[in-house]
């Protein structure tokens, strides 16, 4: 689908995510000739810069980011050529003046409001942009996380963007659901019939969702350290995959009829009661410990660490989904920094044959693998006869890299989304109601932990997480992806 002519404003313009992930990705669009030739893309600042210091940022710290195969001297003059700068205070509505000027003024021309800024601005932002006369029925705004801290300040930012933009506007965006991976979850389940009636309590033991980084906070430990692992992943990536996998067969793929049935997943995950949640959560937080070989610090030891601080760097859930399809199948999801390895993964994995008739099978269950990162694939693993005498069979796995069968040129989740926002295609976004009721399930965890006052659990970085996350999944005679694989 063609993409109508647009201006595309960046507030927090030259900020980290615009320099590294955004601009990045508009130029990879722009390559590939998605962008309308007349389409311009206004970048926005506190400071006053002229265009020509804005372009010389953008070749410093944003051209980087852009692989090198795809450079291209023409291209990225095109690119640069689209690109605007205005001095903006997004508290200061008189300072709106500069990006009004900076708006071409065209009947139906879509404009886009990407809010790259702290959620404590979204509000201003809106307000002035709606006062300025700058918002227009053509007009969409895009929101980046955290879209809150808990229910009262998600439902706070949802009203008050509301004021101003009506939800077919409305852009929460989460970019684990713009990967290739996710994209093809979505196929896997939906095109063929061959999974459909295995995907059922009857015939699933359990789901793993994993999210694992081997990097540390970095330098943003003032942020992450309000934030932690719970709200910066849990509620947001893992939830939103986990309604993927779980979601019922929507009517269509449009927009609403996905985002009904993923709602009806977050309401029919079972609550929390402080009892359960003792034995179904693990908080963990790195300690000193090596990643790759190499020593790094405990979080608490990190720059402008707070030494007291018990902010979670770890969290596993055990969850479970309260309807006919799902009952007694167990949801493990993780997430954590400073792990044995980066990787992001949801791992199906089935019953066991319920009677076998080989004197030497191994007791390997079949399951799906899907790859999310650093490699997006597919892998199956299936039970197979070892070659030789006898009748041995042996765990084998048929895997689907996409790369190698797709010679296309990929692109990266920013890419997509952005292009899904142009086009104004909201089923990768999430819905106001989504939000919320995330935050309902979420919210019961972090009073606890605010009642409890207990440090989390440590664990050495460059491992798997707390002893006490192998031991939430060993109650119930299972094992993490990871520790069950066989040694090689």
């Amino acid at each position: 689908m063609a993409i109508s002519d647009f201006d595309l404003v960046l507030f927090g313009g030259t900020g980290d995510l615009s320099m590294r992930k955004l601009l990045p990705a508009l130029y990879a669009r722009d390559r590939a000739r998605d962008l309308p030739p007349e389409a311009r893309i206004v970048c926005l600042g506190r400071d006053e810069k002229t265009r020509e210091e804005f372009i010389q940022i953008v070749e410093k710290d944003s051209k980087p980011h852009v692989p090198a195969a795809n450079l291209d001297k023409a291209v990225w003059e095109r690119f640069c050529n689209r690109l605007q700068y205005a001095s903006v205070n997004a508290k200061d509505g008189a300072s709106f003046v500069h990006l009004k000027e900076a708006l071409r003024d065209t009947e139906g021309l879509a404009r886009v409001f990407y809010l790259a800024t702290p959620p404590s601005l979204f509000a201003s932002i809106c307000e002035n942009l709606s006062k300025g006369g700058l918002v227009t029925p053509a007009s969409r705004v895009v929101l980046e996380k955290p879209l809150g801290r808990d229910l009262a300040s998600a439902r706070d930012i949802n009203a008050q963007v509301g004021r101003y933009f009506q939800e077919s506007q409305i852009f929460r965006i989460d970019h684990y659901l713009g990967k290739e991976a996710v994209q093809n979850l979505l196929a896997l389940r939906f095109g063929n019939v061959l999974f459909e009636p295995l995907w059922r309590r009857e015939w699933i033991s359990d789901v793993q969702i994993t999210i694992a980084e081997e990097l540390g906070v970095g330098g943003r430990f003032d942020y992450y350290d309000t934030s932690g692992a719970l709200r910066d992943m849990l509620q947001n990536h893992l939830l939103q995959l986990l309604c993927i996998v779980a979601m019922e067969p929507p009517v269509s793929n449009s927009a609403d009829a996905v985002r009904d049935e993923k709602l009806k997943v977050l309401r029919s995950l079972k609550r929390f009661t402080p009892t359960t949640l003792a034995m179904n959560v693990v908080r963990g937080q790195y300690r000193a410990g090596h990643v790759n070989g190499v020593a790094v610090p405990g979080y608490r030891k990190e720059a402008d660490a707070n030494p007291d601080s018990r902010t979670e760097t770890y969290v596993a859930v055990k969850a479970e989904i309260d309807t006919w399809r799902w009952a007694g199948v167990p949801f493990y999801l993780r997430t954590g920094k400073r792990m044995a390895d980066s990787l992001a993964e949801i791992v199906v994995r089935f019953k066991s044959v319920p009677h076998s008739i080989f004197a030497h099978q191994n007791d390997t269950p079949n399951c799906l693998v899907i790859r999310l990162q650093p490699d997006e694939g597919l892998h199956m693993n299936l039970m197979a006869k070892q070659p030789g005498d006898g009748m041995r069979l042996r765990p084998v796995e048929l895997e689907l890299d996409f790369r190698e069968k797709f010679k296309t040129p990929r692109m990266d989740a920013y890419e997509r989304l952005l292009l899904d926002v142009l086009r104004g295609h909201l089923t990768l976004f999430m819905r106001s109601d989504e939000l919320e009721a995330a935050w309902e399930w979420v919210e019961p965890i972090l009073n606890h932990w605010d009642q409890q006052e207990a440090d989390p659990v440590p664990y050495n970085a460059g491992t798997w997480g707390p002893a006490a996350a192998s031991a939430l999944i060993g109650r119930d005679g299972l094992q993490w992806r990871e520790e069950a694989l066989p040694e090689v």
